[in-house]
């Protein structure tokens, strides 16, 4: 940002940028927005920050973000506990309860296994993953990473890990575009794809 701005201006615009999609131009708006705003909206704004920064933290059970004990999908009893879906993102699970289809319950990952970026299975939330199919209580696990290298290698790691524990382990069928996003795709092609997913 140019020097003619004031220094908490620049730092403000500096924060908004380290957003990911945020260029120096966008931040730059979202600062001077900032500057708009009435003071109250503007603590208002940055105690929201705070308090989910706070108050947020891992589901005790599938690793989704909630503020409880465990999500709202983990504590709801009609829920068919014995399938999981394994994600990416807890962004992917807004994606697929968008359907309306899917009953079962959720594990998300945090990442995929990436050596490239230094991304290894230790540092994704696989063996909270392990631990609940070892409970004797799952009879499938979806892998619905997405179709991309890194989604796909995960998938066939995740697969090889969990098959000699006598579960069932899936592949969603990919009617979904090859390097795509989840999040991005739309109700009907997330359930057919969930509907006719492929043993791995």
């Amino acid at each position: 940002m140019a020097g003619y701005d004031a220094l908490p201006l620049t730092v403000l615009t500096e924060q908004f940028a380290k957003l990911p999609g945020i260029g120096m131009k966008s931040a730059a708006r979202l600062a001077y927005h900032v500057m708009s705003m009435p003071p109250e909206e503007v603590s208002t704004f940055a105690n929201a920050l705070l308090e989910a920064r706070t108050k947020v933290h891992y589901c005790q059970c599938c690793e989704n973000l909630t503020d409880q004990d465990l999500c709202p999908i983990c504590s709801d009893e009609s829920r068919n506990a014995s399938v999981i879906c394994v994600v990416e993102t807890p962004k992917d699970i807004s994606a697929f309860e968008r359907t309306g289809e899917y009953k079962g319950v959720y594990h998300v990952l945090h990442g995929l296994i990436s050596p490239m970026r230094n991304i290894l299975p230790d540092d994704l939330k696989i063996r909270s993953l392990v631990a609940r199919v070892q409970s004797g209580t799952i009879q499938e696990v979806i892998m619905a990473t997405n179709p991309t290298v890194e989604g796909d290698a995960t998938a066939a790691y995740l697969s090889q890990l969990l098959k000699p524990l006598n579960v069932k382990v899936t592949r969603l069928a990919f009617g979904l575009p090859v390097g795509g996003q989840l999040e991005y795709a739309d109700e009907i092609t997330l359930y057919k794809a969930l509907e006719n997913r492929n043993l791995m």
